[in-house]
């Protein structure tokens, strides 16, 4: 096709196999899309197109994405705003026959397949990604996600669990909820995660929680979708995971954390034991 559909906050090139979506990266555009950039969806990606009214004479230009075929919605799970839709094209008055011929042309090129993909063809966000967390910082090299806790928001559970390190050879799945809900939280789903019953994400070290002003959805998402490929991209055959070691910290920032641990063993929510054995890992990282 080789076209250009400009609408607002997002720029469509249509191309013989794929649509590339270049993102508006000015302020009123969603925050979302500034993270995105840019990204190129292959036409057997789309199973659909929808072409409606929206308000004060706009046009609305939506593809549908297959099932499975993108980490970023299938991370999203239903969850996003209308308006921060990656797949949404909204296009200012008096476009719309533009915006008909368009659709007409893609419609043309897709095959309308809405079964689920077998394989993600949609690339996802590159590593390396990170976001704060209410209650930590999580980030992601492409091998290995890693959640160290904050000081002033992490329970006394993970704090005695200790900062984690997770190879992707060693989860199944992200599951992602909104910082925009309630109870929003991005939670690792491990291999041989233990059964029974589950653990609340503020209690879970496989886990981060979000809270007003953190963990924001154009950091979080991106970074579950990325994990989520990752995982799916090691399988289930990729073998037992090796051990990450942590890496080294800043003395000062290990003693605040002891000092905080002082502070939850005077408070009776770590005992004797515990407190002497995370203190001396603490200073182990030393």
């Amino acid at each position: 096709m080789g076209d250009v559909l400009a609408g607002f906050h997002a720029v469509w090139e249509f191309e013989s196999d794929s649509v590339l979506i270049r993102y508006e990266r000015g302020i009123r555009a969603p925050k979302l899309f500034q993270a995105l950039g840019e990204r190129r969806v292959p036409l057997e990606a789309i199973a659909g197109v929808t072409l409606t009214r929206g308000r004060r004479g706009t046009t609305v230009l939506r593809a549908v994405p297959r099932p499975g075929a993108d980490p970023l919605m299938e991370a999203a799970a239903g969850q996003l705003k209308e308006a921060a839709d990656p797949y949404r094209l909204v296009l200012p008055a008096g476009r719309h026959t533009l915006a008909e011929y368009h659709a007409a042309e893609l419609r043309a090129l897709i095959s309308e397949d809405d079964t689920p993909a077998e394989r993600f063809l949609v690339a996802p966000p590159e590593a390396p990604l990170h976001f704060k967390a209410y209650d930590g910082k999580a980030s992601f090299d492409g091998r290995v996600v890693s959640f160290r806790w904050s000081w002033t928001g992490a329970s006394s559970a993970k704090w005695k669990a200790g900062d984690q390190n997770f190879p992707v050879s060693a989860l199944s799945g992200v599951e992602w909820r909104s910082p925009e809900a309630l109870e929003g939280h991005l939670r690792l789903l491990r291999r041989e995660a233990d059964a029974g019953r589950p653990v609340q994400p503020d209690q879970d070290p496989a886990a981060v929680v979000f809270g007003l002003g953190y963990g924001p959805v154009h950091e979080s998402l991106p970074f579950a979708a990325a994990v989520l490929a990752a995982t799916r991209a090691a399988g289930p055959s990729a073998g037992p995971a090796a051990s990450i070691p942590a890496a080294r910290r800043d003395p000062a920032d290990i003693a605040e954390r002891i000092r905080h641990l002082g502070e939850l063993h005077e408070a009776g929510l770590v005992t004797d034991e515990e407190f002497s054995m995370k203190k001396a890992e603490l200073l182990a990282e030393l």
